[in-house]
């Protein structure tokens, strides 16, 4: 089985007053979760806050129930049923909370496999020998109309509706996440992250700064363990503040090894 390190960081970005990302990951479970919440005061946040616990609670709990041994993809999809039910049962008995919704991009390691499930429009990123690829859809307006060829990457890039989008966690009853599952090599590095980095940073620009920072560790001082990583995650939110970050900026790193250095856990700077 493949070792983990792990990394993740959240700003406020340039223009909020509060910070509406949450991210989460059990390293026992090998879950990681990244939310993006939405509802105005603190709606949003409770949204993205709830949703990343809930999510992290029942998938762990089934790990210890009779639902363990079910194929990983089925455990997970669960897990984001349940965070949907629990984000809609407190966005519809709370006034104050009523409207609030979150995207939710979540990863957890099964052997050599990563699988991966997402609503709304945060995303994940694999990155392996100097590439970096987009491996979920955005559920969004924009993101669809581009999909379908209504919209040029040019116009959907210029639209106006980029930010509405078409699914979302605890706006519904019910949910429909999309499902992802890659194999897995070791140097392989994944990205969790919210659409407050990938308005300015294309899977290009995201691929340069990750593995300038993460890649043998020389350009980041060749510090031990996860460091890199984390520094990896200042310069993504960095690119974004650079260019604006008119939303906040969430990234979760994970890098898969063969040595035994990994899942040392370091603080947020």
């Amino acid at each position: 089985m493949l070792e983990v390190e792990v990394a993740a960081l959240s700003d406020v970005g340039c223009r909020r007053s509060n910070n509406e990302d949450s991210f989460g990951y059990d390293s026992a479970a090998q879950i990681y979760a990244v939310c993006d919440g939405m509802g105005g005061m603190a709606a949003g946040e409770v949204a993205s806050s709830t949703a990343v616990s809930q999510l992290l609670g029942f998938f762990i709990a089934q790990n210890t129930s009779g639902d363990g041994s079910a194929p990983v993809e089925e455990r997970l999809y669960r897990a984001i049923e349940h965070a949907n039910r629990e984000v809609r049962a407190l966005a519809c008995n709370r006034d104050e909370l009523r409207g609030m919704g979150t995207t939710l991009v979540a990863a957890c390691l099964d052997g050599r496999r990563i699988v991966i499930g997402n609503v709304g429009d945060s995303r994940a990123y694999f990155l392996r020998d100097g590439g970096c690829v987009q491996i979920t859809h955005d559920h969004s307006f924009v993101a669809e109309q581009l999909r379908s060829g209504v919209l040029s990457v040019e116009e959907a890039g210029a639209s106006p509706l980029q930010s509405l989008i078409t699914r979302a966690i605890g706006t519904a009853d019910f949910v429909e996440p999309d499902m992802f599952a890659a194999s897995l090599e070791a140097g392989d590095i994944l990205l969790l992250t919210t659409d407050g980095l990938t308005r300015y940073a294309n899977a290009q620009q995201i691929a340069a700064l990750v593995l300038e920072m993460s890649g043998d560790g020389e350009r980041a001082g060749g510090l031990p363990g996860p460091r890199d990583l984390l520094t990896a995650c200042r310069a993504l939110i960095d690119a974004a503040k650079a260019a604006g970050a008119a939303d906040n900026v969430t990234c979760l790193l994970l890098r898969f090894s063969e040595e035994s250095r990994a899942q040392r856990i370091l603080p947020e700077l």
